[in-house]
């Protein structure tokens, strides 16, 4: 594939939002062909490099996990295909999500509580008396 600019890594990285470490890594794991090399034995990559690596950045942005995002490039070298498989990952990932959010609303009121108590009956008094302090000692599981 004709190289139309040198992009080295470091360009790449400008490109596609990603670190040259993350760049490297997904390299290591197959994710991202290895370049070629110029000069200098420097990692010489393509436009079509940065598509790439910008499709598995947004794909990580959106939470995917890696072997996710390697079936979600399955679709994005055979663009041919049905794109189902892309809608079935993208809905279980909603469902993660989603339950995630459940969590953090869940963590969202428990915190409150602690703040709202402490600002009721221990706020300026000593750490001994924090209703925080007490509850977080206290064991979770009777």
């Amino acid at each position: 594939m004709p190289v139309l600019e040198k992009l080295t890594i470091g360009k790449v990285a400008a490109r596609t939002g990603c670190s040259v470490p993350t760049i490297r890594y997904y390299e290591s794991i197959g994710l991202l062909p290895k370049p070629g090399r110029g000069e200098g034995h420097q990692r010489i990559y393509s436009d079509s490099d940065c598509e790439r690596l910008t499709f598995i950045r947004r794909s990580r942005d959106f939470g995917f996990p890696i072997d996710q995002v390697r079936q979600l490039l399955v679709l994005f070298d055979a663009p041919q295909q049905l794109c189902d498989p892309a809608r079935d990952i993208a809905v279980h990932q909603l469902a993660d999500v989603r339950q995630k959010l459940d969590e953090l609303l869940a963590l969202e009121r428990s915190l409150k509580g602690f703040v709202d108590g402490c600002n009721d009956t221990c706020a300026g008094g000593p750490a001994e008396a924090c209703v925080i302090v007490k509850e977080l000692a206290a064991p979770c599981c009777k």
